[in-house]
């Protein structure tokens, strides 16, 4: 990648991740943690940290709270992100999540975040507006805090895409809803998402790529789906294949979906056909996988899960 081409990602309900590996997690009893680690995050911060892993050039903007804000800063500072965040009064929230290896469990328990003034929200809008100048994509993922609008995802996709910008949109519910139909570049739904979106449970392969299919006519560039361990589904206009991962020894999965959207961003930055997007982007997935916290394994790494990872045509009787 070129160090011209910037991306900036958003978080507009960023997170402190505290990971608990807790053996035979048992709700209503005493459980012992075996090891912890705690992590700036949040989905736009996650994928900030994987690009800049893999050489990208990136800034992160959104929503965060000033009295806890040491772990976001440490981070940016280590791997070289260009911190545009809009700093509120009080705590960015701290999300838990309870890894259980003998189960093979993960129990998440999720915090409300901060709630924002419309002065915040104008003056992240000013801080979106002046990162334009020379930033190519901007990735707009994860939750929207109480007191935001649901429209504030749809606004922000037509006033990128209005100048030029490529836009990557990863969120859910109703906020999610409403900005599809604004023509972002990528979404990157998982099933459950993708079935809240089209109003009707998803049976089948078939009929998860009609779903696909569908948004793509209405102006989504590509739609990934993820799948979890049966691997990911890649749609757009001219084709669709199915990733299918190997089997990999998992540490954590904290942000492997934003891992995942890191490595379709840098794919397409390098010009990848679909295939070669959906390897890369899987592999991107691996990697965060055998990592704790959101951190990418060296190059070279990546590259060996890339080779490891079967793409094919997809066939929806599959």
């Amino acid at each position: 990648m070129t160090n011209r081409i910037k991306i900036a990602t958003l978080s507009l309900n960023p997170a402190i991740d505290q990971t608990a590996r807790v053996p035979e997690f048992t709700a209503g009893r005493v459980n012992r943690v075996e090891q912890e680690q705690s992590d700036a995050g949040g989905k736009g911060v996650n994928v900030a940290s994987f690009l800049a892993d893999f050489g990208g050039q990136v800034a992160v903007t959104g929503l965060l709270g000033a009295a806890n804000a040491e772990p976001f800063v440490a981070l940016f500072a280590r791997k070289g992100i260009e911190d545009r965040f809009v700093r509120l009064p009080g705590r960015t929230r701290v999300n838990v999540k309870i890894v259980d290896p003998i189960l093979d469990q993960v129990t998440d328990i999720n915090f409300p975040g901060l709630e924002p003034h419309p002065e915040d929200l104008l003056r992240l809008t000013e801080t979106i507006d002046s990162l334009c100048a020379d930033t190519d994509w901007f990735v707009l993922s994860g939750s929207v805090p109480a007191g935001v609008p649901e429209t504030l995802y749809a606004d922000l996709v037509t006033r990128l895409k209005a100048r030029g910008k490529r836009v990557v949109l990863d969120a859910s519910g109703a906020p999610f809803a409403e900005a599809v139909g604004c023509g972002p570049d990528i979404i990157k739904p998982n099933i459950e998402e993708l079935s809240e979106l089209v109003g009707r449970p998803l049976k089948g392969r078939a009929e998860v790529l009609a779903a696909a299919r569908l948004l793509v006519e209405q102006g989504v560039g590509l739609v990934a789906v993820s799948m979890g361990a049966a691997g990911a589904l890649f749609v757009e206009r001219d084709g669709a294949v199915v990733a299918t991962p190997p089997a990999v020894k998992v540490k954590s999965t904290v942000g492997a979906g934003d891992a995942m959207v890191a490595g379709l961003v840098i794919g397409t930055l390098h010009a990848l056909d679909l295939a070669g997007r959906a390897r890369l982007a899987t592999a991107f997935s691996l990697g965060a996988l055998g990592e704790l916290g959101p951190n990418l394994p060296g190059a070279e790494v990546v590259e060996s899960f890339a080779a490891q990872v079967q793409v094919s045509a997809f066939e929806a009787s599959s």
